[in-house]
């Protein structure tokens, strides 16, 4: 078993989470859940193609940061493990099941399957099969933010701009270069590392001669921030608290969230690298059990209310299946349509 770090606790006298907010991050962070579910059911049964990489386990990262931004406004970008990171952003379920079914009804039109999904209208920014290639694009997206608001005087423009990518990516050069650029120009930008502890079979602790990937932000005089991606109220607060630095004009921030994937690196990896011990570890810090037991004990939702979302979100799983199901195909001759923008 791969040495554990200890986890940053947090200050429960520091929580201000009302019920709203609650519930908004226990229903989102089921609707990944039962999503992922779903999808390893269709891969096995044969329905569903190509490499899937699916989020069970890392929830509370997607929903504690994305919640904590502005629906439909700010931007986000993901990277080949994208599906959980749309449904939070507010793609629709029907949208996101039916684009891994390469279906027209997708929100990529069935041409960019489970590592591209992309939504202008949410401003998904896409999912990237390379690593490190989607942090210059986010960094292109803040950068128009504040380039709009300070050379072309738009008030309106204080959009925040998170890009996520992996722990083996803090290791690429994209990841310097870009945390150079977005410091130098005070970049309203979360970089948002998932460190799962594991680049495909490769333990982090591995590959690089610095693990606490936080720590690198001092090198580009930015806030770095370590925090537990197993613990949704964690990451809330610390995504709002960069978030609010971000749209102050007061520059980026490097949050690493250290998470834990509960399948292999993708549908197709038999998962064998990993101890039986480590994955026994980490189930047990299951983020959804741990928030649900967190919302009842602070009287933020009942049981039987937690369950009834449980229920409905099923709903809304079985409600997606059926439309990707049923949805056409790409017409043939469309095949080189979205090539360009109209």
């Amino acid at each position: 078993m791969v040495s554990e770090r200890i986890l940053p606790e947090l200050n429960t006298a520091e929580i201000s989470l009302d019920r709203e907010t609650a519930l908004v991050l226990y229903e989102d962070m089921v609707l990944g859940r039962f999503f992922e579910d779903k999808c390893a059911e269709m891969y096995y049964r044969g329905k569903m193609f190509g490499f899937v990489h699916l989020y069970n386990g890392q929830e509370a990262v997607s929903s504690g940061v994305i919640k904590a931004m502005r629906q439909d406004e700010d931007y986000v970008c993901s990277t080949y493990r994208d599906h959980v990171h749309a449904l939070s952003a507010g793609v629709p379920a029907r949208e996101v099941m039916a684009e891994l079914f390469g279906k027209e009804t997708g929100c990529s039109r069935g041409r960019g399957g489970s590592m591209h999904l992309f939504s202008s209208a949410h401003n998904l920014l896409g999912g990237f099969a390379f690593i490190g290639e989607g942090i210059p694009v986010a960094l292109g997206a803040a950068f128009q933010t504040k380039y709009r608001r300070e050379v072309l005087k738009n008030d309106s423009y204080d959009q925040v701009t998170a890009c996520f990518f992996g722990d083996g990516t803090s290791n690429n050069g994209q990841f310097f270069e870009c945390l150079n650029m977005a410091a130098l120009w005070k970049l309203p930008i979360l970089f948002v590392v998932e460190n799962n502890k594991w680049a495909i079979g490769m333990a982090h602790e591995r590959a690089t001669s610095q693990p606490e990937i936080y720590k690198k932000a001092s090198v580009f005089n930015m806030a770095g921030v370590e925090v537990d991606g197993m613990d949704v109220v964690a990451v809330h607060k610390v995504a709002t608290e960069a978030v609010a630095r971000a749209r102050a004009g007061e520059g980026p921030t490097l949050i690493e969230a250290l998470t834990y994937r509960f399948r292999g690196h993708s549908l197709a990896d038999p998962d064998e690298l990993r101890s039986a011990e480590e994955k026994q570890f980490w189930a047990a810090r299951d983020p959804i059990k741990k928030f649900a037991a967190f919302m009842t004990e602070h009287e933020l939702a009942s049981s039987e209310e937690l369950k009834e979302i449980q229920k409905r979100i099923q709903g809304v799983i079985d409600d997606a299946l059926t439309f990707a199901e049923s949805s056409p195909e790409p017409n043939p001759e469309d095949l080189r349509k979205y090539i360009f923008a109209d």
